[in-house]
């Protein structure tokens, strides 16, 4: 499916938050930081209802996060883990997702210009609930936590943050915070937020808001990642030991890694999601699937998009070729239904990584457009002319909702989990490696909760990197993971561009450039 068509799909509504296609036009904007309308020459007066303000920043970045374009293709689709092949004239759009993959973007890419111009906003908003002198505690607490979620990703993606403070008007340029200002600025909210948010244990009803753990987490993603921000190039022992107690306390409310690999994704109880994200989950289901394949409980079908490289998918344990029930594949690769198996699962889509020839729900094997079997091929010819079957595709939030049998309708739940326990147990073992320990028993402990999936003799930064790969592909951390691991600029598959480390920070886009003199463009750009 095209950016075109993606546009009249029925969540638009939604998803319409995080578009932003005038790449070409310089106009300035108010963009880097939303101007109140509070502001002016009487001042800012605070926000009229604060926690009905929370609520729907809460929604906004759910949505932001929730497209296929701005902050999911700028953590995915630049890393070697996702690809959108251009097939055809489907999926062209001008080249944006091909520049994404070979590293060749501009200041005027329109999704650096949609994640800058939204995580900006949702700093800015953020900033009014906390100087409301009306807001309850608890309240301001979530906000803190917001504002350093979203600025954490300014810091990460494009390293200089504009900060405007509530009490400024348009004729005041935003300061810039560096990097390193950025980092201390978010450890600050993180930890004050800490003290008066609540402290919560697993359970669905418990983190999609802000809490103790969920602060704890961020702040330890924050240290783990602290010689990047900080331009050290050397991991702090100070900043792993900070990761190991945090991840321990995460661990102390409850919070643990469990079996059951894909159920973790459906919207039920479990203990390793930390916090989720009122994100529709449309784009993460349908951007890879054919056109012609489909749930039980659905209409329609796929668009046809996102697929995997070959080297991604290898990196599984398995066989190379197929991902069939059986087939001796790990847990985390999923699986495919076949002929045998496609009606006792009753799912017709498999889960994980879909390769080779794929089936409905009866069984009956699936065609495409051209009524030829349809068989999803692991490698591709270019990243230019396509047919509809090239590469693997990509699902872990499944279309087929179990908790929606009774009124038969799937809602596509407001659930993306973007803080997960095994993340934290994987970060505490990386911290231990960073130190000199020797993170294998950990390693194993999680994996041998995954199914067919065997026991490390050893693992050095290379095993755990790939190891984070397997666990939490799809979950928005891959790029951050490369550039902490110095391989972001690393050459993979159909990536022309290779050892230039100023593409491990995105430009500033063009028309922030322009109505903020303050910022400066970022080297190589």
């Amino acid at each position: 499916m095209k950016l075109e068509t993606y546009k009249k799909f029925v969540f638009a509504s939604l998803l319409i938050l995080g578009l932003t296609y005038s790449c070409t036009d310089l106009e300035i904007e108010e963009t880097d930081s939303l101007i109140s309308e509070g502001t002016g020459d009487t001042g800012f007066t605070g926000v009229t209802n604060p926690s009905s303000a929370l609520n729907d920043l809460y929604n906004k970045v759910g949505g932001d996060f929730a497209t296929q374009e701005n902050m999911y293709s700028l953590s995915e689709v630049t890393s070697d883990e996702l690809l959108v092949p251009t097939r055809g004239t489907d999926w062209g759009d001008n080249g944006v997702w091909r520049q994404l993959h070979t590293h060749t973007w501009t200041p005027d890419h329109a999704f650096v210009k949609g994640a800058w111009n939204n995580l900006n906003q949702n700093i800015f908003r953020a900033s009014e609930i906390i100087e409301t002198t009306s807001a309850e505690t608890s309240t301001v607490a979530q906000a803190k936590f917001l504002r350093a979620f979203n600025m954490f990703f300014v810091m990460d993606l494009f390293g200089s943050v504009p900060f405007r403070g509530v009490d400024e008007g348009p004729e005041i340029n935003p300061t810039v915070l560096t990097r390193p200002e950025a980092y201390s600025f978010i450890e600050t909210d993180l930890t004050e937020a800490i003290a008066a948010l609540p402290s919560v244990g697993p359970g669905v009803a418990n983190v999609g808001t802000a809490s103790q753990e969920a602060a704890k987490f961020l702040l330890a993603k924050l240290y783990l990642n602290g010689h990047v921000y900080k331009g050290t190039g050397t991991p702090d022992n100070a900043d792993m030991q900070n990761v190991i107690d945090l991840v321990d306390e995460i661990n102390a409310s409850g919070f643990d890694i469990q079996e059951g690999y894909f159920q973790i994704f459906e919207p039920t109880d479990d203990t390793e999601t930390i916090l989720f994200l009122r994100s529709d989950l449309g784009a993460r289901i349908w951007n890879s699937l054919h056109y012609n394949q489909n749930s039980p409980d659905n209409t329609g079908g796929g668009w046809n998009g996102f697929s995997t490289l070959a080297e991604f998918y290898d990196l599984f344990e398995g066989d190379p070729n197929t991902n069939y029930v059986g087939d001796g594949q790990e847990e985390r690769r999923g699986f495919v239904p076949d002929a045998a198996t496609a009606n006792e699962q009753n799912l017709g889509i498999g889960y994980g990584f879909l390769i080779d020839l794929q089936y409905n729900e009866d069984g009956t094997p699936l065609t495409n457009r051209q009524n030829q079997p349809l068989v999803f091929q692991k490698e591709f010819p270019s990243l230019v002319g396509n047919g509809e079957a090239e590469g693997v595709r990509v699902i872990k939030y499944h279309p087929y909702d179990p908790t929606d049998e009774e009124d038969g309708v799937n809602s596509y739940r407001q659930h993306q989990i973007i803080f997960r326990y095994a993340d934290a147990h994987l970060m505490k073992a990386e911290a231990m490696m960073r130190m000199g320990g020797n993170p294998t028993t950990m390693v194993n402990e999680l994996r041998s909760l995954r199914e067919d999936t065997p026991d490390l003799a050893s693992v050095d930064e290379q095993t755990l990197l790939d190891e984070r790969a397997r666990e939490l592909f799809i979950e928005f951390w891959r790029r951050n993971d490369l550039v902490r691991f110095g391989q972001f600029s690393a050459p993979w598959g159909l990536k022309e561009v290779s050892g230039d480390d100023n593409v491990n920070l995105f430009p500033i886009p063009a028309t922030a450039l322009l109505s903020n003199p303050n910022l400066v463009q970022n080297p190589g750009y």
